[in-house]
């Protein structure tokens, strides 16, 4: 399959947007190369505003230019955008409902070899928690520029979260996609597993792996975590009465806890949940970190027995 990183397709959605809308500007926090917001850059000099390690600044910057009627794109690391900048986004971005589209890139601890402090593992945790917030995790790097375009066109915040990493794309052009609907990849009789980001196309191969053993899996792209896609959900336990979900993300607070909310509320069914629990990521190679970590398809593989035993 077609390998290519979820970052590469942000950025290239974001200057064939700037083609398409003259409201569309990007700030950086000194991170354009790393974010792959530097294409927009060398398009569109005028309508990029590079703020430095300044991200406080940024995302008061970026709602003023949302008030004034741009569509403001504020881009930097994660980790930097939602734990350095988590008062304005609070306050000047979600509070005023101001206009601006958060691209949070080197999400997870795929970032690789810069380490737990360049790593984030909190921020749909952090960016659902707060009121007004849109938050997006596309499954690959074809579907982060239908993403890109939906967020634009979606009034008030939103936050999109990309990876480092190359990882499989699995969707086409054609693959449908709409803020707040989740979409099945495959069918299934047995359980579904319900994933977003890069552990999408993990899901899909744990989904083969258990299907050797006799194992008819689902999977489900839950590429927006708010507004989530509840019927989707519900739908799911009623069909299948076992869920396992999938995430980059500490276990605490992320898709697992979002989709657990909903059944527990709903309907009850047995969840197992493959996310990393309750630690910091390290420096490693990505494939390394993530069987480290128990996000690879195996562990997705191992959580859908130990689902289905529950069951029973």
């Amino acid at each position: 399959m077609e390998m290519k990183a979820i970052r590469d397709g942000f950025g290239e959605a974001l200057t064939e947007l700037g083609k398409q809308n003259p409201r569309v500007v990007v700030l950086s926090g000194d991170l354009e190369d790393s974010t792959k917001a530097a294409a927009f850059k060398k398009e569109f000099p005028a309508r990029f505003f590079n703020m430095g390690i300044s991200e406080q600044d940024m995302i008061g910057t970026a709602a003023g230019m949302g008030r004034e009627g741009f569509i403001p794109f504020a881009c930097s690391f994660a980790v930097f955008l939602t734990n350095r900048a988590y008062d304005q986004i609070r306050i000047t971005v979600c509070y005023n409902k101001a206009n601006v589209k958060l691209a949070g890139s080197h999400a997870g601890i795929s970032a690789g070899s810069d380490g737990a402090t360049a790593q984030c593992l909190e921020d749909i945790a952090i960016m659902r928690a707060l009121p007004n917030m849109t938050v997006i995790c596309p499954a690959d790097a074809v579907e982060v520029k239908k993403a890109v375009r939906a967020a634009a066109a979606h009034p008030g915040p939103v936050y999109i979260r990309t990876a480092r990493t190359a990882s499989e794309v699995v969707t086409t052009e054609a693959t449908p996609f709409s803020v707040g609907k989740a979409l099945t990849l495959r069918e299934g009789k047995d359980l579904a597993i319900i994933a977003c980001g890069i552990m999408v196309p993990e899901a899909l191969r744990a989904a083969a792996l258990l299907e050797r053993s006799g194992v008819n899996a689902a999977v489900i792209n839950m590429s927006t975590i708010k507004p989530l896609d509840r019927e989707a959900v519900i739908s799911a336990a009623k069909k299948y009465g076992a869920i396992v979900t999938a995430e980059e993300h500490q276990r605490a607070g992320g898709l697992g806890a979002a989709v657990a909310e909903v059944l527990s509320a709903s309907f009850p069914v047995p969840v197992e949940f493959v996310a990393v629990n309750d630690s910091f990521g390290e420096s490693g190679e990505p494939e390394e970190l993530l069987a480290k970590y128990g996000l690879k398809d195996v562990d997705i593989a191992r959580a859908a027995s130990a689902v289905l035993r529950r069951r029973k």
